[in-house]
């Protein structure tokens, strides 16, 4: 993995973070008063899952895209964008729009785009899908905690 690419992959993984966080509000009237499932993790626990989630995400990005060749690179460049920009359509979507059952719509979306990058990982660089491997597991637990959001609280 050249420096080069870390810091442009890291670049693009910040500003998403940066983004998602601007419209993410865990402390609205709304979001309280929305009922959740037992099982959702403290609110703590949610930047520090992201945080090394991020970093992954960033370092397996650099990783295939220098070891992937030219089409396959371009390929991967475009899946990895789209998935930044889904990632970041979860949070405008349930916390800015507050629209839960349309954030679960979006996130079904990346979860099959964590599919692609995965697939497309593990064909450059064995380690690279190794590292996106958490973030796709923990994208399908906020499937479910959003699912389960859904459930309890219909269309609020």
């Amino acid at each position: 993995m050249r420096l080069p690419t870390l810091v442009k992959t890291a670049a693009a993984v910040t500003a998403t973070a940066a983004a998602g966080a601007t419209v993410t509000d865990a402390s609205s009237r709304w979001y309280r008063r929305l009922r959740k499932p037992a099982w959702q993790p403290p609110p703590v626990a949610f930047p520090l899952a992201w945080t090394p989630l991020y970093a992954l995400i960033a370092v397996a990005g650099a990783r295939v895209l220098d070891r992937s060749s030219e089409a396959d690179r371009a390929a991967f460049a475009r899946a990895y964008a789209l998935n930044l920009v889904l990632n970041f359509g979860w949070s405008a979507l349930f916390f800015k729009a507050r629209r839960p059952t349309a954030a679960l719509a979006e996130i079904a979306a990346l979860n099959a785009s964590n599919l692609v990058l995965l697939r497309r990982a593990s064909r450059a660089d064995r380690v690279a899908a190794v590292a996106l491997a958490p973030y796709a597991a923990w994208t399908v637990f906020a499937t479910a905690l959003n699912g389960a959001i859904v459930r309890l609280n219909g269309n609020r």
